[in-house]
């Protein structure tokens, strides 16, 4: 059974934390503004800007205490992960999740803070919110629907997205609990234990910044150990930024996937509203969700 933590109310504190990558303090600005007009109190903490000279926002021990502090207060009832970037693989073996298990909160984040999902959802069965982060706030940001899609999933709000349907889609219904994220740490965690247990679950990937072959490689290597096999729906969000080498792969990055996916009779879905870029909708990793693909539109809503 998996456990939903409780969905916020007015007063109850957010906290910021950067497990991963560096973040310069100013960018989080608008989002504790935001956050405060949402209604909730803000905590930032100390490795928001910290004094790092190299890429993490703070040394293993100083980000893994930070985070393991936030994992156990009470009052803490949301934690925002500012930025992912890279490092929540080094510190995920040496965090402690008994009294975050006793009083679970939800855990906010995309990209390496799929990391983070997968141990909640595979470790925990408690549900987290892959979602947009502190710098998805700013240019206007906090007033788009991607943004305010935090917002209404922090207060209860069951998710109920749509998208324009896909020349490639693979038309069908399916149901089953939606899990996923960023595809580059999807096949990192493959052989870990807590790789995400995918027997009839709606999985969704995205990507950013990597080459065809390598986005192709990735893929394969989720198809070869036996992840895509077993689903019951696969959601294919933006793979933006993608670069390709000076001889070229040949193929779009769609052509490769509809490739790989053509032995299955599932019901599959390009382009959808999840990614690095603006266009990034909360989604619960955890939660029974309806996936539905007709050949005029793609709709995904929350039913559990």
């Amino acid at each position: 059974m998996i456990k939903i933590p409780p969905y916020l109310k007015k007063g109850d504190t957010i906290a910021i934390t950067c497990p991963a990558g560096y973040m310069e303090k100013k960018k989080i600005l608008t989002c504790v503004k935001t956050l405060q007009e949402w209604g909730f109190q803000v905590m930032i903490g100390k490795t928001v800007g910290s004094k790092s000279t190299n890429y993490f926002s703070g040394t293993d021990e100083e980000r893994r205490d930070e985070l393991q502090a936030l994992l156990n207060e009470p009052s803490i009832k949301a934690i925002l992960c500012g930025r992912g970037g890279y490092g929540v693989t080094r510190i995920i073996d040496q965090l402690n999740f008994a009294a975050f298990n006793k009083n679970p909160k939800w855990i906010i984040g995309f990209s390496d803070i799929t990391v983070l999902h997968a141990h909640l959802l595979t470790k925990c069965s408690i549900a987290s919110l892959h979602a947009p982060m502190a710098n998805a706030f700013n240019q206007g940001g906090a007033k788009l629907p991607y943004v305010q899609s935090l917002q209404k999933a922090l207060k209860g709000a069951k998710a109920s997205y749509s998208c324009t349907a896909h020349s490639m889609n693979q038309l069908g219904k399916a149901t089953g609990v939606l899990m996923g994220g960023n595809l580059a740490l999807m096949a990192h965690l493959v052989g870990s234990n807590m790789m995400y247990k995918t027997k009839g679950a709606i999985l969704f990937l995205e990507d950013v910044g990597e080459y065809a072959y390598n986005i192709d490689r990735m893929f394969i290597q989720l198809k070869r150990a036996g992840i895509l096999s077993q689903l019951n729906g696969l959601i294919l969000g933006g793979f933006t930024d993608r670069k390709d080498t000076t001889r070229p792969f040949g193929k779009t990055v769609e052509e490769m996937l509809k490739e790989h996916i053509a032995e299955y009779n599932y019901p599959v879905c390009f382009g959808f509203p999840v990614s690095h870029d603006t266009e990034n909708y909360a989604l619960k990793v955890g939660a029974k969700v309806e996936l539905s693909i007709t050949s005029k539109t793609v709709k995904l809503k929350e039913i559990a």
